[in-house]
């Protein structure tokens, strides 16, 4: 009985400490969106956007990497760490000379209260000689 109380006790207390606190005086990134909609675009236009994001934490995040899900989608971090009530962005350019729908991720990582974050771009290319009869045969 004494070694079932133990046992009981041990379980108890690591289910305990391994459970993940929250940190309340770290960054927070709040997205304005988590996903931008390129809608439907001619190819080669330009495939410059920005996910905008306010730091409404208690403390500065430092943004330590981004990373596009495939080498068509490119982004770029800021340098310099975000303090509590700043905004930034997250600079996403997508290769647009690819013809075809595309669903991608951007993952970002960070010292924020959560480390990780996923964002998403999707769109339709649409060929220029496509986009061109589209665009004639909705003015006619």
């Amino acid at each position: 009985m004494k070694n079932l109380l133990i046992a009981a006790t041990l379980f108890i207390t690591s289910i305990a400490f391994s459970q993940e606190t929250k940190d309340t005086t770290a960054g927070v990134l709040e997205f304005e969106t988590e996903v931008i909609d390129y809608g439907k675009i001619k190819q080669n236009d330009d495939g410059n956007r920005s996910f905008k994001f306010k730091n409404t934490g208690n403390s500065p995040i430092t943004i330590a990497n981004v990373k596009g899900s495939c080498g068509c989608t490119v982004a770029t971090k800021p340098n310099k760490p975000i303090l509590p009530g700043e905004t930034a962005e997250i600079g996403i350019k997508y290769a647009t000379n690819r013809v075809g729908g595309f669903s991608k991720t951007v993952t970002i990582t960070s010292d924020a209260s959560m480390q990780r974050k996923v964002l998403r771009i999707k769109g339709i290319v649409l060929k220029s000689s496509e986009s061109n009869s589209k665009t004639l045969s909705a003015t006619r």
